[in-house]
């Protein structure tokens, strides 16, 4: 059976110089195909004496095992270089520093109404919050602008499906001020018996809501309102506390503020508060800020408060007026655009 030594000799040396693995399974076809050499041995096995078979079948197989053998090493050896080839031209550099998830940032409108609060929460204020969606009654009514009342025509109002209980549509707020009633009412109640009553210290950051839309003006806004009742709070109060919290805010001793008499029907006398810059681009311009002013007795009875005895101011200013003025932006717009290129500034 020399020539089954001979086969798998060549088998070997075949195998050995082939480094593709298609060029592989045609090599192995030549031995162990259908017209294979080996294959062609086992065919010859019929032409043998019974008795030389079994003999020369073992011998057969025993060079066919050898040859697989031969041709699954010289398989995995083949695989084995590819895969080291692979790694060589896709090397991971282990020692470069990994890539981070970015890290996100407070939007810039959020950054100023944290600060407004940790400046008031500083002189004893309580933060309030509360509904969006408002009734007539503590969006309008209570703050002395009853049922067709000339100053809620200043509001253009988002109205909503939906009815309070005296039977008035439900609206988007359209300002923070009916915290004030609201928190007061609470206060009141808390209260009752008490005599003199606790004095009311409280603002109410959030989101309002009123019909216009251009560069210094959005659909929702956000506003902080301020109330401080008591028995002896007066205009001067309402003067040094703003100046104060605007020195403060904009980490300047030299703002100057002017208090401007204006309308606004919770309030009685009302004022618009004004400040001017003394350097930067607004130097030397008055810009508003806010508007503020006496609380109105009827707003005062709403509380629950009797308005002969208690006293005291208001006032409401928009965040995003404080937030452009702090940072030096000229568009509303670009607070709501989503445009990570601004928003990466303030993080």
């Amino acid at each position: 059976m020399a020539e089954l030594s001979d086969i798998v000799a060549e088998a070997r040396d075949l195998f050995n110089s082939i480094k593709d693995s298609a060029r592989l399974e045609e090599a192995k076809a030549k031995f162990l195909g259908k017209t294979g050499s080996i294959t062609e041995q086992l065919k010859g096995l019929g032409k043998l004496p019974i008795e030389a078979k079994k003999a020369a079948g073992e011998k057969i197989n025993q060079a066919k095992s050898e040859i697989e053998v031969m041709l699954n090493a010289r398989r995995d050896f083949i695989e084995s270089e590819k895969m080291a080839a692979r790694l060589a031209t896709e090397a991971l550099d282990v020692t470069l520093p990994g890539r981070l998830p970015q890290r996100g940032g407070l939007h810039p409108v959020t950054r100023t109404q944290k600060r407004v609060e940790e400046i008031f929460r500083s002189i004893g204020f309580d933060v309030a919050d509360g509904p969006e969606i408002e009734t007539d009654w503590y969006n309008f009514t209570a703050l002395n602008s009853p049922e067709n009342h000339p100053a809620r025509s200043m509001q253009d109002t988002f109205y909503i499906d939906g009815k309070d209980s005296s039977g008035k549509q439900l609206v988007l707020r359209t300002h923070t001020s009916p915290m004030q009633v609201r928190y007061a009412n609470i206060h009141a109640a808390k209260y009752k018996g008490h005599d003199p009553m606790p004095p009311i210290k409280v603002i109410a950051p959030g989101r309002t809501y009123r019909v216009d839309s251009d560069a210094t003006h959005s659909p929702m806004f956000h506003q902080v309102e301020g109330l401080w009742i008591d028995e002896n709070i007066s205009f001067a109060d309402l003067k040094g506390v703003y100046t104060d919290f605007l020195r403060k805010f904009f980490e300047s001793d030299d703002l100057q503020v002017r208090f401007r008499p204006s309308f606004f029907p919770f309030t009685e006398p009302s004022a618009e508060i004004d400040m001017m810059f003394t350097e930067g681009p607004n130097k030397g311009r008055w810009l508003e800020i806010s508007g503020s002013g006496q609380v109105h007795p009827t707003v005062v009875r709403n509380y629950g408060f009797d308005p002969e005895r208690y006293v005291g101011f208001a006032f409401g200013s928009g965040l995003e007026r404080l937030t452009m003025l702090r940072y030096g932006i000229n568009d509303l717009r670009l607070f709501f655009d989503g445009d990570l290129r601004f928003l990466r500034q303030f993080s």
